[in-house]
């Protein structure tokens, strides 16, 4: 076995490690607060967000507009989508100074999540029988390999690539959830997964000034 044929082998069964090591070991908890004088609210079942790293919120004093309320963009970090949430929190904290703002992941499907991690092992598998199906084969009591194998080996380095990007496009697809959902102490403001769009700026801005809970001092025009 030559050295490329080593390199694209170790590839995946280093990535298919990695993908283990992730799955079974547990997140960082992070617990969050409530902001004071607001009761706790229960959180919409069926997701659980996973707290994203960004600048905390500055306060700006008790008069702030949105001092004690919360508003979580929850979103789709494989969907590329911080770009527009980034957007989104920074129109906010200039709208609604005091405002707390929380971006998490909003995850796919737990089955989705799971097939995910079989991608990798399927990848393996298959990148392994292209470079070493034919002292495979004998082992398993097959002396005459079948004519799909021939037609992998017949191109062995471009089967692999091929099973390289369809195996990453699926992982990718699998990991996707395409939410981008906001919600205002608790209550939900906009759904991409119910809307099949994105909020436009001024309508997210005019439906959190709607759930404040002191919605009578917001003013200002965007």
């Amino acid at each position: 076995m030559d050295r490329a044929q080593l390199i694209l082998l170790g590839l995946p069964i280093f990535l298919f490690c990695s993908d283990l090591f992730n799955l079974f070991t547990p997140p960082p908890h992070r617990p969050h607060q409530p902001p004071p004088h607001v009761p706790h609210q229960q959180r919409p079942a069926g997701f659980t967000p996973e707290t994203l790293d960004f600048p905390s919120q500055k306060q700006s004093g008790l008069g702030a507009v949105g001092y004690g309320n919360t508003v979580e963009i929850n979103f789709c970090v494989s969907c590329s989508f911080k770009g527009t949430a980034v957007t989104m929190k920074k129109m906010l904290e200039t709208e609604f100074p005091g405002l707390d703002l929380i971006l998490a992941n909003y995850p796919a499907p737990a089955p989705k999540r799971l097939l995910a991690k079989v991608v990798p092992v399927v990848q393996m598998g298959v990148i392994g029988m292209i470079v070493a199906g034919d002292r495979v084969f004998p082992l398993i009591g097959i002396a005459q390999p079948p004519a799909w194998f021939n037609s992998l080996r017949a191109n062995r380095f471009g089967s692999m690539a091929s099973t390289w990007l369809v195996g990453n496009f699926l992982q990718s697809y699998l990991q996707s959830s395409g939410a981008f959902e906001v919600l205002c102490n608790g209550e939900p403001v906009f759904s991409k997964l119910k809307e099949g769009r994105f909020p436009g700026e001024i309508e997210l801005r005019d439906l959190i000034s709607k759930k404040l809970t002191r919605p009578s001092i917001v003013s200002g025009s965007y």
